[in-house]
């Protein structure tokens, strides 16, 4: 049997502390502990990871590494592989703030369009009657009927709104370019096989679920890639054909991608956790303030509201026809 010393103390700590750390970040605390870049002693990096894993398995614990479906960057964290009633145990959310997370990443994983996000009025109004109705989490009244319990009916939209913010700081929700809600990298690392149970489409390269993902062209192929796994793909070949129908891709590189390079290049150091960023982003009020003005400024312009503010059920009813048209 493996035996840890300190160095991988170290590295597990940083991970159970912090949460997700980036590439850049773990990879500078290995640095920091070993004197080895991992990326010229990739094997000694993949052996401390080896050997932890070995160690966290009889924990039930896995140390992960996963890509963000929003930016493409690589994160690492230690997820628990176990899901049963003492393990929820150890959650700080309550049942109504873990259902009001669960109905978010099921709209957004049941997106045929796989914009990957939704708006956070489509997200505060989201009902969790409904997440009783489908998870029987209710009883049963005397007349055989479904109760909704009563923590559920008082979840008041404040309470909605400031779980919203505890999960973005958490990780396991984001706030993505244009101010929707998207699903975090913990999600990304803890439910990669609820992913999986649910059916949701994976990506022909890389197949994980592919959340935020670009579609084939033909609106008959259900094949979907991911951005980055699609300018990895691009780079290779320079034709992009899908591999299921042999239709061409038509690819873009994004214009925002220098940005996200300058901004990964000027992230948190070792001695400035990443949560700090978190902390310091707007609120979700402050975010919807900001939405309404803009979308006030759009009503003027053009004439009509913005489609931000239509019901969840509409959004669901998209095709993948209706949304090229737009």
């Amino acid at each position: 049997m493996a035996v840890l010393n300190w160095k991988h103390h170290v590295l597990i700590q940083s991970l159970l502390a912090r949460g997700p750390l980036t590439e850049k970040e773990f990879h500078t605390i290995f640095t920091g502990i070993t004197d080895h870049n991992p990326g010229t002693h990739q094997e000694k990096f993949n052996d401390y990871l080896l050997k932890i894993n070995r160690e966290l398995s009889y924990v039930q614990l896995d140390l992960r590494a996963c890509r963000d479906q929003y930016d493409g960057r690589v994160y690492y964290g230690v997820v628990n592989n176990v899901s049963d009633e003492q393990s929820k145990l150890g959650t700080k959310y309550s049942v109504p703030q873990i259902a009001f997370f669960k109905a978010i990443v099921e709209t957004i994983s049941q997106d045929i369009t796989a914009q990957g996000s939704i708006s956070s009025i489509d997200a505060l109004n989201i009902k969790l009657e409904n997440q009783v109705l489908i998870n029987s989490l209710g009883s049963q009244s005397q007349d055989g009927s479904l109760s909704i319990p009563a923590a559920f009916r008082n979840f008041a939209m404040s309470q909605k709104e400031k779980t919203l913010d505890q999960l973005v700081q958490d990780k396991w929700l984001c706030y993505t370019e244009d101010d929707n809600i998207g699903v975090g990298v913990r999600s990304i690392l803890d439910l990669r096989s609820w992913f999986h149970n649910a059916e949701v489409p994976s990506c022909e390269v890389c197949n994980e679920a592919g959340l935020k993902a670009k579609l084939c062209p033909n609106e008959g192929c259900t094949v979907r890639i991911h951005r980055y796994c699609l300018k990895k793909r691009f780079s290779q070949r320079g034709v992009i054909v899908c591999p299921s129908c042999d239709t061409q891709w038509q690819y873009q590189p994004p214009k925002i991608e220098p940005i996200e390079l300058e901004v990964e290049a000027k992230g948190p150091t070792q001695s400035q956790p990443p949560s700090s960023s978190i902390q310091s982003q707007p609120s979700l009020r402050s975010r919807r303030k900001r939405q309404r003005l803009s979308q006030n400024d759009d009503a003027e312009t053009v004439g009509f509201s913005s489609q931000a503010s239509l019901p969840t059920s509409d959004v669901k009813r998209v095709t993948r026809s209706s949304a090229r048209l737009r």
